[in-house]
C-alpha cells in the first residue's frame, strides 16, 4: 500500500493538468474541518472534486463518504473532455416501438416496429448532452447509455398518459414511435373461442399523442414521424403543418432497407423553415446522428 500511494503522490505532483479526485473515506473523515479544507484548497488549485456518495460506510455508519459509482465518474470525465455538447442542460423526450392494443387477454392489434430507430436518437441525444426520457412500446431493444431514464409501456393510452406527464419539463420532443391509430372499442374478459369461421371487432380511434403535444407546445421543439407508402412528400407537409412540428421525418415502405425491422433507414428531413434535406441509405445510428444534427442546427 506504502509503494503504491508514493506512486500516485508522484504522478498527483508531476501533474500539469487539472486532476479529477473521488475521495472516499468513512463519514466523520469526510466531514473533518481538515478534510473540508483541504478539498477546497484542491477545488481552488483547478482540481475537480467528484462528491461522494450517501449510504452504508464500511464503519457500518449511515452517511456521505462511499465512492461515487462508476457511471458518475464516467459521466464527470465525459463531461470534461466534451465541454461544448450542444444539448447540454436541456431535456428531451423520445418515444419508441409499437404499441399494443388488447383485444383479449392474449391478442392484440400491433404493428412490425422494433423501436430501433427511437433507441438510436436516444442514444445519440444522449451523446450531445441531453437528458433523455425514452418512453418505449414493446421492443427488444436495449439502453446503453446510463443517462437514459427508460419507461416502459404497452398501450396507446399508456404512452399517452407518459408523455403527457412529461411535456412541461421538455424542450426537445422526438415522437418516433409507431403507435396504434385505432384499438378495441371493447376488451373482452375472456380469451375469445373460435365458434366462428369470421369475427368482427368494433374500432376505436387512439388518442394522438403528436397531435397533442403539438397543440400544447410553450416552446418545445417538436418531431414527428411520416412513414408513407404513396404522395410521401405531401403527405408529410400535411402533417408537419396540421401537427404544429417543427422537424418532419419521412420515410417511405417503397425504399429497399427502410421502414420496420431493418438495421438501416433512408429517410428526407422536412423543417417548418421549409428546408427539405434527403440521406441516402444509411444505419439507423448514422441517421440518428442527422436528425439531431438538423435538431441543433434548426432549433
Amino acid at each position: 500500500t506504502g509503494i503504491c500511494d508514493n506512486f500516485l503522490l508522484a504522478v498527483y505532483l508531476s501533474a500539469k493538468c487539472p486532476v479529477m479526485l473521488a475521495p472516499a473515506m468513512d463519514r466523520d473523515m469526510y466531514l473533518h474541518q481538515s478534510t473540508q479544507a483541504n478539498l477546497q484548497e484542491l477545488n481552488g488549485r483547478g482540481h475537480i472534486i467528484v462528491d461522494p456518495g450517501t449510504g452504508e460506510l464500511a464503519s457500518g455508519l449511515e452517511g456521505k463518504g462511499r465512492m461515487a459509482e462508476a457511471e458518475e465518474l464516467f459521466e464527470k470525465i465525459d463531461e470534461f473532455f466534451h465541454p461544448d455538447l450542444k444539448l447540454k442542460g436541456l431535456n428531451a423526450l423520445v418515444t419508441a416501438g409499437p404499441t399494443y392494443e388488447r383485444i383479449d387477454p392474449v391478442r392484440f392489434i400491433g404493428n412490425f416496429s422494433t423501436g430501433k430507430m427511437g433507441y438510436a436518437i436516444a442514444e445519440e441525444l444522449a451523446r450531445q448532452g441531453a437528458s433523455v426520457t425514452l418512453v418505449s412500446g414493446p421492443s427488444h431493444e436495449r439502453v446503453v447509455d446510463h443517462r437514459i431514464n427508460l419507461i416502459k409501456v404497452t398501450s396507446a393510452q399508456e404512452m399517452f398518459d407518459a408523455c403527457v406527464g412529461l411535456w412541461e419539463q421538455t424542450n426537445i420532443g422526438v415522437m418516433s414511435a409507431a403507435v396504434a391509430d385505432y384499438r378495441p372499442k371493447q376488451m373482452a374478459k375472456e380469451k375469445i373461442k373460435k365458434t366462428s369461421s369470421s369475427l368482427s371487432i368494433e374500432l376505436e380511434k387512439t388518442t394522438d399523442i403528436l397531435a397533442h403535444l403539438g397543440k400544447n407546445k410553450t416552446g418545445q421543439y417538436l418531431v414527428g414521424f411520416a412513414l408513407e407508402t404513396s404522395n410521401e412528400l405531401e403527405n408529410a407537409k400535411l402533417k408537419l403543418k396540421n401537427k404544429n412540428l417543427d422537424l418532419i421525418v419521412l420515410n417511405s415502405l417503397n425504399d429497399k432497407g427502410a421502414g420496420f425491422g431493418h438495421d438501416t433507414n433512408k429517410v428526407t428531413l422536412l423543417s417548418v423553415s421549409n428546408k427539405i434535406t434527403s440521406f441516402e441509405l444509411k444505419s439507423k445510428a448514422a441517421v440518428a446522428a442527422d436528425i439531431v444534427r438538423t435538431i441543433i442546427e434548426e432549433k
